[in-house]
């Protein structure tokens, strides 16, 4: 089991001193089966007058700051060590009833997932529906896990990631038209196709790693996105569509999410002259234990 240290610094720097409002922290993975915190520390400076933590309403572990201080900047250090289980996706086991599409959901599952099966894009022209059922053929059954599979690697073959730091993601019918995007844009998509097809999907905002430097991966050096769907047997299982991956090799979920919005891993307001703000920056490093490289970035997506 792979022992793993996260060190994520976010820094804001300003001309003259400010005054900071309320922020929001989401950094420090969740724990399950699959991965277990050894150690997580938040380092803020300034310091705050107040530090106090939560569960919101998907279980995801929030710091809420408040400070009482100006300063010319702000630092948030995240520093975690964890205990990371990959799920391989070979291990993905269907119930006999979804192992073709379509399938209905239980009903015992379907109240606790229809708001993750709930459309959030418009798209009247029906682009991303479309889209979407390319996956599933018409000659001959679609087994359920091939078709995620078949989506997932060709967002990763035939779309471009282009790194971009500006808030928010493109709506999914603009990453078709453009076929490229972050991987905040690739999640979007795939959540919105899958979702055309009745299935449920959920954002994951975490982070991704080279387990063993003979794969590629693409969104390291900052926070990674993918998506989960929700599979009957194994219950919520990971795709990446930036990397082609399937099952959580190489990736740490932090947060997970009904959208985007709802995961974003800082947030806060501040207030002084317009003309302050000297723009952030975000350092993301990943090492594993006894390697002091950090593992987290590389050139290129594996092959699917």
């Amino acid at each position: 089991m792979p022992l793993l240290t996260i060190d994520h610094v976010t820094q804001y720097r300003y001309r003259q001193p400010v005054s900071f409002g309320e922020h929001r922290i989401m950094v420090r993975p969740r724990e399950s089966y699959d991965q277990r915190l050894i150690e997580a520390v938040l380092d803020i400076d300034p310091e705050p007058a107040e530090v106090r933590w939560l569960q919101d309403v998907f279980g995801n572990a929030v710091a809420i700051a408040r400070f009482d201080r100006r300063s010319t900047g702000l630092r948030v250090a995240s520093k975690v060590r964890l205990e990371h289980n990959p799920v391989a996706s070979s291990s993905v086991a269907v119930e006999g009833y979804a192992r073709r599409f379509p399938f209905t959901y239980a009903s015992e599952d379907m109240p606790d997932l229809l708001r993750s099966i709930e459309r959030q894009h418009l798209d009247r022209a029906r682009i991303v529906d479309d889209w979407a059922r390319q996956f599933v053929h018409l000659d001959r059954p679609t087994e359920t896990v091939a078709m995620l599979t078949d989506m997932t690697c060709a967002i990763h073959r035939d779309f471009t990631y282009v790194a971009r730091h500006e808030k928010g993601t493109q709506a999914p019918i603009e990453t078709l038209q453009k076929r490229q995007g972050t991987c905040r844009d690739f999640a979007v998509l795939m959540i919105e196709a899958v979702r055309s097809l009745g299935l449920a999907a959920r954002f994951v905002s975490g982070y991704v790693y080279n387990p063993s430097r003979t794969e590629g991966r693409v969104g390291g050096g900052n926070t990674h996105a993918w998506v989960r769907i929700f599979l009957p047997g194994s219950g919520w299982v990971e795709f990446d569509p930036t990397n082609g991956i399937v099952g959580n090799r190489g990736l740490i979920r932090v947060a997970v999410a009904r959208d985007p919005y709802q995961a974003v891993p800082l947030s806060g307001t501040w207030s002084g002259f317009p003309s302050s703000s000297l723009g952030m920056t975000v350092e993301v490093h990943v090492h594993l234990d006894g390697d002091p490289r950090a593992v987290a970035t590389a050139s290129s997506g594996p092959p699917c």
